[in-house]
């Protein structure tokens, strides 16, 4: 029930920002190859937002290459509308902050290039400037030459002021320590660094990420916190999602046993959803889980894992059935070391 949550008016701090503990991803707002997108949805993805908002969550995270085909750029567009259509007025600049992520295309090759990527997003979102502007990924692996004109792109959108906050996506830790230090050098923070960060994405590299996280003083944002909903508990291996998804749920899920009913039976004894405990147990670990919503009944679902916590012997019990599972989440092919 999402009355009970309330106004929750709790905080993080993602460099100069003040975050809600959970924020929604918006990858489903615009995406048809994996997540079924139609127009016809744009009402209740508002209706999300608007929900989201009330409920104290100020944090929307979307990208620049979200949005299949001509659809490019759907999702910054959608959150732009809402954010214009929003009743209750937007006050101050920290009510909505939307963290945005820029594709590192083949083509953006100079530092003003990856400027006019985050000029098109403002457009698209017609906002002044984003809360958080992030890399999507390194091209430390393929074009480890494209790398250092990307990072001169984030140095020169936040002596702009069109960001107020820089972080990564899909950085491991080897490659976090460099953009730290080079950014340092500029006199630009880091501020996030955004990973895929499950109990089925918690392996020693994501760890040791967290780790180095900490030491910095970045925050960790977690994307696919529900391992892309096979920890929800709605699927199993008769019962699969549709789309590309059902082929990693084929090889994965028959292994998750002993978690799913670790965090089944959890979530009796503490009244609480099993994606409530999973996102849970993200924010627990310092982390903001930014769940994708496309639908009121997920925004109301997830708003269920704020205002509460696990105990530490439920966390290890979690992370101990994580342990066993045979076969984690594969990690995203863009990550570095």
């Amino acid at each position: 029930d999402s009355s009970d949550h309330g106004q929750n008016k709790q905080r993080v701090k993602v460099g100069p920002l003040s975050v809600s503990p959970m924020g929604f991803g918006t990858w489903a707002w615009g995406n048809q190859l994996l997540w079924g997108y139609q127009e016809s949805m744009d009402s209740e993805l508002q209706e999300c937002f608007n929900l989201a908002l009330k409920n104290g969550i100020n944090l929307f995270d979307t990208a620049d290459s979200y949005g299949t085909g001509k659809l490019n750029g759907q999702s910054e567009r959608l959150l732009g509308k809402f954010i214009r259509e929003c009743q209750g007025p937007i006050k101050s600049p920290d009510d909505v902050i939307i963290a945005t992520k820029f594709a590192a295309y083949p083509w953006r090759l100079t530092s003003g290039q990856f400027v006019n990527a985050c000029k098109s997003s403002l457009e698209r979102l017609q906002i002044d400037r984003l809360g958080i502007g992030q890399l999507h990924w390194s091209t430390a692996n393929y074009a480890p030459l494209q790398e250092r004109a990307l990072w001169d792109g984030l140095v020169e959108m936040y002596d702009k002021g069109l960001v107020r906050a820089v972080g990564v996506s899909n950085y491991g830790p080897k490659q976090l320590l460099k953009i730290h230090s080079y950014l340092a050098s500029r006199g630009v923070p880091l501020s996030s660094a955004q990973v895929q960060f499950s109990l089925l994405s918690m392996g020693d590299e994501q760890m040791e990420l967290k780790t180095v996280c900490d030491s910095l003083g970045v925050r960790l944002i977690a994307y696919s916190p529900l391992g892309l909903g096979m920890l929800t508990g709605k699927y199993d291996a008769s019962n699969l999602p549709n789309g590309p998804r059902s082929v990693l749920f084929r090889q994965i899920l028959p292994g998750l046993e002993s978690l799913l009913s670790c965090l089944s039976g959890i979530a009796d004894r503490k009244g609480k959803t099993m994606s409530q405990v999973a996102i849970n147990w993200c924010i627990c670990k310092g982390a903001i889980p930014i769940p994708g919503v496309k639908t009121v009944r997920h925004v109301e679902d997830n708003l269920g894992a704020l205002g509460w916590r696990l105990s530490p012997d439920e966390i290890s019990e979690l992370e101990a059935a994580a342990m066993e599972c045979p076969k984690k989440m594969v990690q995203n092919i863009f990550q570095t070391a």
